[in-house]
């Protein structure tokens, strides 16, 4: 069976997916981005830094870990030290490179975490290395926010 052209950007992409451990889980959409998508969002883009897109009311539009995280305490997220699953919450990892953050994934109940890629698919990998790469570089900060039941 032949590789789907989704497989097929993944491994070229993201080096660390190449072993195959991840799902496509979405198709590929531009309405929503992975800050979005991290956030639980899929109506527009998060981005600090175009003027169209969204940004939460009183955050500087920065590329910076603070202006992240202020982001994200919007949507009720705190600051917490890790990425372990901790029962009762869903955690976000927000991942940067030299310039500043980048990219957020999303835990899911099982443990595994789901991004969106850019303009591409939403994708579910077992571990946050998996989509560590150049352009997003590595987790440099973690939150979490309560579950909410419903």
């Amino acid at each position: 069976m032949g590789m789907s052209e989704a497989d097929a950007w993944l491994r070229r992409n993201f080096p660390n997916l190449r072993s195959g451990q991840y799902q496509i889980t979405s198709s590929d959409t531009r309405d929503y981005n992975c800050l979005a998508w991290a956030a639980s969002e899929t109506d527009r883009k998060w981005n600090p830094l175009d003027p169209d897109d969204y940004w939460p009311l009183g955050v500087t539009r920065a590329q910076t870990k603070d202006a992240f995280i202020a982001a994200y305490e919007t949507r009720g997220f705190v600051e917490c030290y890790n990425s372990e699953v901790e029962h009762g919450y869903e955690k976000i990892a927000i991942y940067a490179n030299a310039v500043g953050p980048q990219h957020a994934a999303r835990q899911l109940g099982n443990g595994a975490w789901t991004s969106k890629l850019g303009d591409g698919w939403d994708i579910e990998h077992p571990t946050l290395e998996g989509v560590e790469c150049g352009d997003y570089g590595h987790p440099i900060a973690y939150m979490k926010r309560e579950v909410i039941l419903k």
